[in-house]
């Protein structure tokens, strides 16, 4: 089985690659080739003799072909600009997140391979009245140019499955939290910055009130969702390629809480509120509530608690809280 991961050097790429390697998303089929296309890859990144490590630009066409010269069985793609980027450069977002993905959707078709694509979109393709719970059948009405360009892709998705074009199922992720590593330039990276810096001591902010509720999961629960629905078979979803992921609803009140109970007072002492206005406009837009009946059908999973994926990324991390 051939796969190929379409944004292979980032964090929940290489993770992927890591569990892909591990547990094949097929049980009877062995992963015999896995590509890692990205612009750049970590100094850390896997190594597995299976693995192909493919450098260049997602949006050069003459990149695309080679990356599918050989027909890939499974595409993960999770290559995007981050929301606070696209925000501020329409035109790198437009190029990356759409123009690309529709460049790699033509691709397909032109050369009749018909993959299996799993896409990651975002619940940032929602917008407006916070106050609704989100439902399987709500329409996006996104209030950033990032969901804006993700739901224009999850539309063609669903139209190249529906033309046999594809094999296709997206993923609106919520936001992921706790990212390892350094903050990045997405409006919710604050979310996983409240837990990440001050468990390394560091001080750390907040850009809106602690009342501001949000829909995260933990990167081990991506991971497994992501790998769940390579396996689903296209039956099981008819022409609707869209799902929303069963997160967890949290506020950021109660993110600082649950770290205070996992590590001590003093390190969530080292948490301010700073309010930023750029970040209000977005991420405030973003609904925190989804009935998300159509996901736990099909089997996805949930956390269970912050407290859960915070000690979580302790263990992951190696963090010494003592």
């Amino acid at each position: 089985m051939r796969i190929l991961i379409i944004g292979g050097g980032g964090f929940i790429g290489q993770r992927l690659a890591r569990e892909l390697l591990k547990n094949p998303p097929a049980a009877s089929r062995a992963v015999t080739h896995l590509q890692l296309a990205d612009i750049s890859f970590p100094a850390g990144k896997v190594e597995d003799q299976r693995i192909e490590y493919l450098s260049g630009d997602f949006s050069d066409s003459r990149f695309l072909e080679k990356v599918f010269q050989d027909a890939p069985d499974i595409v993960f793609h999770l290559a995007a600009i981050v929301s606070g980027e696209a925000e501020k450069n329409l035109d790198l977002g437009m190029k990356v997140n759409f123009d690309a993905s529709l460049q790699l959707l033509e691709l397909c078709r032109k050369k009749n391979i018909r993959p299996r694509i799993v896409f990651s979109s975002s619940c940032a393709v929602f917008g407006g009245d916070v106050t609704k719970v989100i439902t399987d059948d709500t329409a996006p009405k996104p209030r950033s140019s990032y969901g804006t360009q993700k739901a224009m892709v999850e539309l063609l998705i669903n139209d190249y499955s529906r033309r046999k074009f594809i094999d296709g199922r997206t993923l609106r992720l919520p936001t992921i939290a706790i990212r390892p590593g350094k903050p990045n330039a997405a409006t919710s990276s604050f979310i996983s910055g409240i837990i990440r810096e001050p468990l390394n001591g560091q001080p750390a902010s907040y850009p809106v009130p602690a009342t501001s509720r949000f829909w995260i999961q933990s990167p081990g629960r991506v991971i497994r969702n992501i790998i769940h629905a390579a396996l689903l078979d296209e039956s099981q979803l008819g022409d609707d390629r869209i799902i929303n992921l069963p997160g967890l609803t949290v506020s950021v009140g109660e993110m600082i809480a649950s770290l205070e109970k996992v590590a001590g007072k003093s390190v969530s002492d080292l948490i301010a509120y700073k309010p930023d206005e750029f970040l209000q406009r977005i991420v405030l837009t973003w609904p925190p509530d989804f009935d998300t009946a159509r996901a736990n059908k099909l089997g996805f999973v949930r956390d269970e608690s912050v407290e859960e994926i915070i000690r979580a990324y302790i263990q992951e991390e190696g963090v010494n809280i003592s």
